[in-house]
């Protein structure tokens, strides 16, 4: 897995959504490496990783992360996801709950009771490439209003090329893995201090998902941004802000 480590101080860990890499992250991470050693990390096939064919799960990611954070350090983490990072996240809470401090899930599901939706999208990958998702995909990442400014289009743009140079089998079966997941008994049984975070622009995981992971996490705290799904990409400042604020918080 490939990784990249910026900042000194506690250990936080950025996660990346579906068809980005750990780029997505890079405002974030140049806020918060003032007060914390900031790692960034590559799913399977995205970014610099490689993948097979072979499908995976959720839980698969989950124990690729663990793996990772135990390379990066002997202590535990503050894990910090995105759309599908979070879902790792859930999972790796479930699983390694030993590696996390606390875990904050950004923008993301446990369960889609419909696979629909995916399986719209792995057809046009399978038969267009990952160009056949592009348009959808910005539109869903970002508010209209922010597209429409200087540094939305230079956004919409940047995130746009990481998308395209995507592994279209890696995408496929990412959106198999997300399609069968359920962490939704993971989350009820979950000890690890928790921020979750909704978007009240996402159209591609609605704030009541949001608020539906919160609910079921015992003691979970949730928060709000005027913002679509990668949050993180447009008001990178105000995600920074909660995460410095929460992760203050957190028993050292």
């Amino acid at each position: 897995m490939n990784w990249s480590k910026q900042g000194q101080g506690p250990v936080v860990v950025l996660s990346h959504a579906l068809a980005l890499d750990r780029t997505m992250w890079s405002d974030v991470a140049a806020s918060l490496d003032r007060n914390f050693t900031v790692v960034c990390h590559d799913h399977r096939g995205h970014g610099e990783n490689t993948a097979d064919d072979a499908p995976f799960t959720i839980e698969d990611l989950a124990d690729d992360a663990a793996a990772m954070i135990r390379e990066v350090t002997g202590e535990p983490v503050v894990f910090v996801g995105l759309s599908l990072g979070a879902m790792v996240g859930q999972a790796l809470a479930t699983r390694h709950p030993a590696l996390l401090r606390g875990l904050a899930v950004i923008n993301s599901a446990a369960h889609y009771p419909n696979r629909s939706i995916w399986d719209t999208r792995i057809k046009a990958v399978k038969e267009g490439g990952m160009a056949a998702v592009a348009d959808g995909s910005i539109d869903r990442w970002l508010t209209p209003g922010f597209r429409q400014t200087a540094q939305g289009q230079a956004m919409a743009t940047r995130l746009r090329e990481v998308l395209l140079r995507t592994d279209p089998i890696a995408y496929v079966r990412t959106c198999e893995a997300i399609a069968g997941m359920d962490l939704r008994a993971g989350n009820r049984r979950s000890g690890t201090p928790t921020l979750v975070i909704g978007g009240r622009q996402d159209m591609a995981t609605p704030l009541q998902m949001s608020q539906d992971i919160a609910a079921s996490i015992a003691g979970a705290r949730l928060a709000e941004v005027d913002a679509a799904h990668v949050s993180a990409a447009e008001v990178p400042e105000e995600i920074a802000l909660l995460l410095r604020r929460w992760i203050r918080t957190l028993a050292t």
